[in-house]
């Protein structure tokens, strides 16, 4: 699996051992905290506490919140997008159809550091957009069908951790419906999964006791739609 990490070892190319950590900062910017503090707000202690887009769509409105996403979704896309069609390490990571280990560790090191980010104690979102936007990168076909999915939970029930675990189950039939012959971009899917899951359990907690409340967007409301 790391057969592209061997090949720049044994080639001198030492670069090639900084993309991971670089995507692991990429990943880790905190665009929801810091927007929120430039609107005199600090996501960690408003709302859900939590710095992605849905609690800032709710404390800081829907201008706010949808930059935040944007700007979450494109840490994930542009970083594999770039990896993937060009080749400053003089590999193979360039062909994502042969899905290189070296890029999906990558992949895999956005949503880590969005998710831990280390410039605000290791404590960050849930790496849903983030995970969104690698997707494109990577699979737009999967990355289609969970969006579809995303998308028609959210509307049957308002509330954004249903639909965003629901959206985390469905990748890795996605990723094998449309490529399965890829077995590390599913592998990547599962572990994607997996991470979604673990970062949803508070969610996971309250949906169970029935507590979980829905979306709304006005700036303020009691705690909606904890998550990403």
């Amino acid at each position: 699996m790391f057969a592209a990490f061997d090949q720049g070892l044994i080639s001198g190319n030492s670069w090639l051992w900084l993309a991971p950590a670089a995507c692991f900062l990429i990943g880790s910017v905190p665009f929801g905290f810091i927007i929120g503090r430039t609107q005199g707000s600090d996501l960690r202690k408003e709302g859900s506490g939590n710095i992605g887009a849905t609690n800032a769509f709710r404390v800081l409105g829907p201008r706010w919140g949808m930059l935040v996403f944007t700007l979450d979704f494109l840490k994930g896309w542009l970083p594999i997008w770039w990896l993937g069609r060009t080749a400053p390490f003089h590999l193979t990571w360039t062909d994502v159809g042969s899905a290189d280990a070296g890029l999906l560790v990558c992949a895999l090191f956005i949503v880590l550091g969005h998710n831990y980010t280390p410039f605000l104690g290791f404590k960050g979102g849930k790496g849903i957009a983030s995970s969104a936007g690698l997707l494109l990168a990577l699979m737009p076909a999967a990355f289609l069908i969970t969006a579809v999915v995303w998308g028609l939970t959210f509307l049957a029930g308002r509330i954004v951790s249903v639909a965003s675990l629901a959206a985390s189950l469905a990748l890795p039939f996605a990723a094998w419906a449309t490529l399965p012959d890829r077995p590390l971009l599913i592998g990547l899917c599962i572990l994607l999964t997996v991470i979604s899951i673990w970062r949803h359990r508070s969610n996971i907690a309250r949906l169970m006791a029935g507590t979980e409340p829905a979306f709304r967007q006005s700036r303020g409301a009691p705690g909606d739609g904890r998550t990403t």
